[in-house]
């Protein structure tokens, strides 16, 4: 194997969070790299959804590209003809955040400051800054009221932002 290709091989792996590290091989939940192009292709695309796919259309959208407009594009599309193809009916559309706020480094979302505290931990601004965007999102979506958190304190662990 190349150079070229290890490093594309190790960028796909290193992708998923440690924290993920109990279903990323099944894949059976939505890891956190397709749950940031959902958001940034604009599907709320749920778990039912995501149990129709076979291994290699989870993995398909795992390795899919969405950053460009172009790419976003695609995998809207992508998507969307899948989930109908498997349920009868697309997935639920939802507006896209131009400022997304995982893509602000120098504000904390009030949900994460809020789930810190409630997890007596505190993170400061230098910290969140020296996060990933891919770091920031993860913790945005573990910290929101509706949503199982128990990989928030791992997922701060794995960061770097405590010990």
């Amino acid at each position: 194997m190349d150079n070229s290709e290890s490093k594309t091989q190790n960028s796909k792996h290193s992708n998923y969070f440690q924290f993920e590290a109990d279903f990323v091989g099944s894949l059976h939940c939505i890891p956190m790299q397709v749950r940031m192009k959902l958001d940034n292709c604009g599907v709320k695309l749920k778990l039912v959804h995501w149990n129709h796919f076979s291994q290699l259309e989870r993995q398909t959208l795992v390795d899919m590209p969405c950053q460009t407009p172009a790419e976003t594009q695609t995998y809207r599309e992508f998507l969307q003809n899948l989930v109908t193809v498997k349920t009868g009916q697309p997935a639920k559309e939802l507006t896209i955040d131009p400022h997304p706020p995982w893509l602000d480094d120098s504000t904390i979302p009030n949900d994460v400051q809020t789930k810190a505290q409630e997890c007596e931990v505190e993170i400061s601004l230098e910290q969140w800054s020296n996060l990933t965007p891919a770091q920031r999102f993860a913790l945005i979506k573990l910290s929101r009221p509706s949503h199982e958190n128990k990989n928030f304190i791992p997922a701060l662990q794995e960061f770097g932002v405590i010990s």
